[in-house]
């Protein structure tokens, strides 16, 4: 009953990811919320994220970022990574997860998403069919939506630990 809103693979950082074997395996995209998932909510890109998307488009990674948020906010921080971007992306909506993946010129199995969330980057990730990574928030100061979404999230995090032994 809660497997749509479980990961793929939930892990600590986005830093830890190991880019080199998901490029082994044949991914060549990555689409990535911002907030809580590269940079604390609302801070531009500090060196460790432009350092990343660097490192992803020097191994030939297509990036995109997919947020909520207004466009404002979403162009200032792609222009500071190099990367396209689609803003209120209407997550967990599968239509701009498409739209991202095709404007890429990929298929679905050729792209990961990363994000925080369950409820709109994960959940989104799996109705859309690719392939869907939790990390842990950077920062636990988090807008009050977001706080009490993290108490249900909790619930079903134990059930995904508990159907993963």
């Amino acid at each position: 009953m809660l497997e749509p809103f479980y990961p793929k693979e939930w892990l600590d950082s986005t830093y830890e990811i190991d880019w080199e074997q998901w490029k082994r395996k044949g991914i060549r995209g990555v689409l990535f919320d911002i907030d809580n998932t590269l940079v604390p909510h609302g801070a531009p890109a500090d060196s460790r994220a432009i350092a990343l998307f660097e490192k992803l488009h020097a191994l030939g990674f297509q990036t995109c970022l997919l947020s909520n948020n207004k466009e404002p906010r979403v162009k200032s921080f792609a222009d500071q990574v190099h990367s396209p971007y689609i803003y209120k992306a209407g997550k967990p909506g599968v239509k701009n997860y498409n739209r991202a993946v095709q404007e890429m010129g990929l298929c679905k199995e050729e792209v990961l998403f990363v994000g925080d969330q369950l409820f709109t980057d994960v959940y989104g990730a799996n109705r859309a069919g690719i392939y869907g990574i939790l990390v842990k928030p950077i920062n636990p100061k988090e807008e009050i939506q977001i706080v009490l979404k993290r108490y249900l999230e909790a619930v079903v995090l134990y059930f995904y630990r508990k159907h993963n032994k």
